[in-house]
Order: C-alpha cells, then sequence, then structure tokens
C-alpha cells in the first residue's frame, strides 16, 4: 500500500488567492486611508480653532478688549492679534495648521488660522475643514465647511459657510 499525497491544486490556490485579494480591496475601500487623514487633519484644525477662540475669550475678560485691535484705553493690543495671544501669555505658541486647506476672506491668516474683528468685542477665529466627513454633516448641498469659533455665539462648531466677525454663524453637525 502506498500512501496518496494529499494537498492543493494550483487551481483552488488561484481561488483563494482571488478571494483574498477582492476581501482586501473590499477593506481598503471601508477604510479609505486618504479620508482617515483628511479626518486626522480636521480633527486638529477643530482643536486648534477651540484653543485659539478660547484664549482670544480669556484675553478679552483680562484687558477688556480683543487683540489686534489698536486704540482702546485699556488695551495693550498691538497691530497682530498672534502677538497679542503670546505676549499676554494666553497661549504659548500659535499653533501650527497642518496642510492648510483655505485662504481666508475676511481677516488675517496666522499659521493658517483665519482671524477676524469688527473692531469692537465680536471676533472669529475659523480654518476651512477638508473631509466629506464634515462637508456632509452641514448637508447634502454642503461644498465647504469650516471650523469656527464665534464671539457673538461664544461658542465653536462647524459651519457650512465662512463668517464674519460681529454675526451669528449657523453651525451643523457635531
Amino acid at each position: 500500500m502506498t500512501a496518496l499525497k494529499r494537498g492543493f491544486t494550483l487551481i483552488e490556490l488561484l481561488i483563494v488567492m482571488a478571494i483574498l485579494g477582492v476581501l482586501a480591496v473590499v477593506v481598503l475601500v471601508a477604510i479609505n486611508p486618504a479620508e482617515q487623514l483628511r479626518r486626522a487633519r480636521d480633527s486638529g484644525r477643530i482643536s486648534g480653532t477651540q484653543q485659539i477662540g478660547r484664549a482670544i475669550s480669556a484675553y478679552f475678560t483680562a484687558n477688556g478688549c480683543i487683540p489686534g485691535v489698536v486704540g482702546a484705553a485699556t488695551c495693550p493690543a498691538t497691530t497682530a492679534w498672534d502677538d497679542d495671544l503670546t505676549l499676554s501669555e494666553e497661549l504659548q505658541t500659535i499653533p501650527a495648521l497642518i496642510d492648510p486647506a483655505g485662504a481666508c476672506t475676511p481677516g488675517s491668516d496666522v499659521n493658517g488660522w483665519c482671524y477676524g474683528n469688527d473692531g469692537t468685542e465680536n471676533f472669529v477665529v475659523y480654518a476651512e475643514l477638508e473631509s466629506e466627513q464634515r462637508i456632509r454633516s452641514c448637508g447634502a448641498a454642503a461644498t465647504t465647511a469650516f471650523s469656527v469659533f464665534s464671539s457673538v455665539d461664544a461658542r465653536g462648531g462647524v459651519s457650512a459657510t465662512e463668517p464674519t466677525a460681529g454675526t451669528a454663524v449657523t453651525f451643523c453637525g457635531p
């Protein structure tokens, strides 16, 4: 009696490899590494916007004016809002914005962060977001999304429109 050698045929091995390849593609599509990177950068933008917005609010509480507004008698403001925040030690440094997504229409840009004020006590800090998840959170018709901190609303969040200092922001999504 001779023992029969059992093993896989070439066809069986090719079929298993094809199935594994299809499963790998399905997993990669579900994970979408590029979208995951965009979401990670957006999380940094949202965190930075909130950090700067809270620092400006603290600066206002301590000085009676917002940074970058020159002329108020009690305000030690220079002409640069970022210098005011760092010199007053409300922030040690302005956070670096990773891969800025867009440009500032109203206001000024420092490290990619957009800042605008209306010359009084109202300000906005914002950055454009890039992940599809954040854009879709503002509705099916939305084409952009911004991480915003607004003094008028006294809070931050995500908005579908670029904000302006002194006007209420319509927030959307989580």
